[in-house]
């Protein structure tokens, strides 16, 4: 009877891993699918923040679930805005980000790339969607005090932020293909003409 017992444990445990190995693996093989269409994807996150928002509205609660998903968001925004390799560092080791003409050129990479900064403030709202169904979490406090803490909060970071990115004036966004001006041809119009 032991022997059957034991037996049983681990094949049932198999099929459980199967499902779990075949769905991460279907779910990853749509989530790389998905990197390309990133107006797509923005699209649809911005509609699962409105269900929250709509579901958080609707019940009139889970503001501490809304509070701590602020401050996460806010934690994301600004490791998205700050560079891989902070420049207070790299100037205090001898190395500094080009400041002149013959400096070398270096591109400007996040410290959080676009598609895990989408991903994670994704699973955030489903995850605090998910919260808004647990009584547990909805504890009674005022909101409009929350709120005024968040917005004194994130005004200062993102100040100190912006500061840090004048200081040592790098930019976090690309404004679109940056063109070159070529060699002028002799029909172009800024060729002097001799009479």
């Amino acid at each position: 009877m032991e022997g059957s017992f034991g037996e049983e444990g681990p094949a049932a445990s198999v099929p459980l891993a199967k499902w779990r190995s075949d769905f991460s693996r279907v779910f990853q093989h749509y989530l790389d699918r998905s990197t390309p269409h990133t107006v797509g994807r923005w699209l649809g996150t911005t509609a699962v923040a409105l269900i929250y928002s709509l579901r958080v509205y609707f019940v009139q609660g889970f503001y501490i679930v809304t509070y701590g998903l602020g401050i996460y968001l806010l934690n994301l925004l600004i490791g998205f805005l700050s560079p891989m390799v902070d420049p207070e560092l790299e100037a205090s080791d001898g190395l500094s980000l080009p400041t002149r003409g013959s400096d070398e050129f270096k591109p400007f990479i996040r410290r959080l790339p676009e598609f895990k900064f989408w991903y994670s403030i994704t699973k955030a709202f489903c995850v605090a969607f998910v919260m808004t169904f647990f009584p547990v979490f909805d504890v009674p406090v005022f909101w409009p005090i929350l709120l005024c803490y968040w917005v004194v909060l994130f005004v200062l970071t993102m100040k100190r932020q912006i500061v840090h990115m004048m200081k040592y004036k790098y930019v976090p966004f690309n404004m679109g293909k940056q063109r070159y001006g070529g060699k002028k041809g002799p029909g172009s119009s800024s060729s002097t003409s001799k009479d």
